[in-house]
Protein backbone atom coordinates (compact mmCIF):
# COMPACT_ATOMS: atom_id res chain seq x y z
CA UNK A 1 0.00 0.00 0.00
CA UNK A 2 1.13 3.75 -0.39
CA UNK A 3 1.66 5.21 3.05
CA UNK A 4 2.10 9.15 3.82
CA UNK A 5 3.64 9.57 6.83
CA UNK A 6 4.07 11.92 8.83
CA UNK A 7 7.00 13.83 11.16
CA UNK A 8 5.02 12.45 14.54
CA UNK A 9 5.33 9.38 13.05
CA UNK A 10 9.16 9.06 11.14
CA UNK A 11 10.54 10.47 14.46
CA UNK A 12 9.66 7.80 16.27
CA UNK A 13 11.85 5.64 14.00
CA UNK A 14 14.95 7.03 15.58
CA UNK A 15 13.95 7.78 18.50
CA UNK A 16 11.89 5.46 21.73
CA UNK A 17 8.92 7.58 22.25
CA UNK A 18 5.53 6.19 23.26
CA UNK A 19 4.31 4.63 19.75
CA UNK A 20 8.17 3.62 18.36
CA UNK A 21 7.31 0.13 17.55
CA UNK A 22 3.94 0.42 15.66
CA UNK A 23 6.03 3.12 13.83
CA UNK A 24 8.83 1.02 12.93
CA UNK A 25 6.50 -1.62 11.90
CA UNK A 26 4.85 0.22 9.43
CA UNK A 27 8.53 1.26 8.54
CA UNK A 28 9.90 -2.49 8.07
CA UNK A 29 6.31 -3.45 6.37
CA UNK A 30 5.44 -3.72 2.14
CA UNK A 31 4.76 -0.59 2.37
CA UNK A 32 5.58 2.23 -0.27
CA UNK A 33 6.81 5.34 2.08
CA UNK A 34 6.46 8.78 0.58
CA UNK A 35 6.05 12.33 2.03
CA UNK A 36 6.36 15.60 1.57
CA UNK A 37 9.85 17.37 1.31
CA UNK A 38 9.22 19.21 4.46
CA UNK A 39 8.95 16.19 6.32
CA UNK A 40 13.09 16.25 6.28
CA UNK A 41 13.16 19.93 7.76
CA UNK A 42 10.42 18.91 10.65
CA UNK A 43 12.38 15.69 11.76
CA UNK A 44 15.58 17.63 12.26
CA UNK A 45 14.13 20.09 14.13
CA UNK A 46 12.81 17.66 16.48
CA UNK A 47 15.99 15.72 16.83
CA UNK A 48 18.11 19.19 17.24
CA UNK A 49 15.47 20.45 20.01
CA UNK A 50 16.16 16.60 22.08
CA UNK A 51 20.08 16.99 21.70
CA UNK A 52 19.45 20.81 23.24
CA UNK A 53 17.32 19.31 26.11
CA UNK A 54 19.83 16.20 26.36
CA UNK A 55 17.44 13.93 25.53
CA UNK A 56 19.52 12.57 21.98
CA UNK A 57 23.04 12.72 21.39
CA UNK A 58 24.31 14.63 18.57
CA UNK A 59 25.17 11.50 16.54
CA UNK A 60 21.70 10.50 16.59
CA UNK A 61 20.48 13.48 14.99
CA UNK A 62 23.32 13.22 12.38
CA UNK A 63 22.58 9.89 11.62
CA UNK A 64 18.62 10.88 11.26
CA UNK A 65 19.57 13.31 8.98
CA UNK A 66 21.18 10.76 6.67
CA UNK A 67 19.00 7.96 7.27
CA UNK A 68 15.29 9.91 7.22
CA UNK A 69 15.44 10.22 3.16
CA UNK A 70 16.32 6.84 2.55
CA UNK A 71 13.66 5.33 3.90
CA UNK A 72 11.25 6.93 1.38
CA UNK A 73 10.24 6.10 -1.82
CA UNK A 74 9.60 9.64 -3.08
CA UNK A 75 9.51 13.03 -1.58
CA UNK A 76 7.19 14.98 -2.46
CA UNK A 77 7.84 19.36 -2.88
CA UNK A 78 5.72 21.21 -0.99
CA UNK A 79 5.31 23.54 -4.23
CA UNK A 80 2.70 20.69 -5.47
CA UNK A 81 0.88 20.63 -2.15
CA UNK A 82 0.37 24.01 -1.73
CA UNK A 83 -3.35 25.07 -3.14
CA UNK A 84 -4.74 21.84 -1.32
CA UNK A 85 -2.56 21.83 1.67
CA UNK A 86 -4.28 25.13 2.21
CA UNK A 87 -7.69 24.53 1.20
CA UNK A 88 -7.22 21.83 3.75
CA UNK A 89 -5.81 23.63 6.32
CA UNK A 90 -8.39 26.38 6.43
CA UNK A 91 -11.62 23.64 5.87
CA UNK A 92 -10.11 21.49 8.93
CA UNK A 93 -8.62 24.71 11.38
CA UNK A 94 -5.87 23.34 11.72
CA UNK A 95 -2.07 24.79 11.15
CA UNK A 96 -0.75 24.37 7.11
CA UNK A 97 1.91 22.39 7.73
CA UNK A 98 0.70 19.12 9.05
CA UNK A 99 -2.26 19.37 5.75
CA UNK A 100 0.34 19.44 3.65
CA UNK A 101 1.10 15.51 4.21
CA UNK A 102 -3.16 15.30 4.06
CA UNK A 103 -2.84 16.84 0.80
CA UNK A 104 -0.25 14.41 -0.28
CA UNK A 105 -2.51 11.58 1.07
CA UNK A 106 -5.67 12.42 -0.92
CA UNK A 107 -4.06 13.39 -4.18
CA UNK A 108 -1.86 9.83 -4.28
CA UNK A 109 -5.07 8.18 -3.07
CA UNK A 110 -2.72 6.84 -0.07
CA UNK A 111 -3.59 5.93 3.47
CA UNK A 112 -2.00 8.21 6.41
CA UNK A 113 -0.22 7.57 9.34
CA UNK A 114 -0.06 10.17 12.27
CA UNK A 115 0.95 10.07 15.89
CA UNK A 116 -1.14 13.48 16.39
CA UNK A 117 -4.34 13.04 17.75
CA UNK A 118 -6.02 16.47 17.63
CA UNK A 119 -5.25 15.67 13.62
CA UNK A 120 -7.00 12.62 13.56
CA UNK A 121 -9.91 13.63 15.43
CA UNK A 122 -10.07 16.62 13.01
CA UNK A 123 -9.38 14.89 9.68
CA UNK A 124 -12.14 11.90 10.42
CA UNK A 125 -14.68 14.59 11.40
CA UNK A 126 -13.99 16.08 7.81
CA UNK A 127 -14.75 13.23 6.08
CA UNK A 128 -11.22 11.29 5.99
CA UNK A 129 -12.23 7.72 6.31
CA UNK A 130 -11.19 5.66 9.09
CA UNK A 131 -10.06 3.13 7.05
CA UNK A 132 -7.28 5.12 5.87
CA UNK A 133 -5.65 6.36 9.14
CA UNK A 134 -3.61 4.90 10.95
CA UNK A 135 -2.88 6.65 14.63
CA UNK A 136 0.35 6.11 15.83
CA UNK A 137 0.99 6.16 19.57
CA UNK A 138 -1.08 9.16 19.89
CA UNK A 139 -0.03 12.62 21.06
CA UNK A 140 -1.01 16.02 21.06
Amino acid sequence: MILVVDASVATKWFFAESGHRSARHLAQEENVLIAPDLIVAEVCNTAWKKVARGEARVDQARELAIELPKVFRELVSCAALVPQALDLALEIRHPAYDCFYLALAELADAEFATADTGLARKILKHGFRRARLHLIGGNG
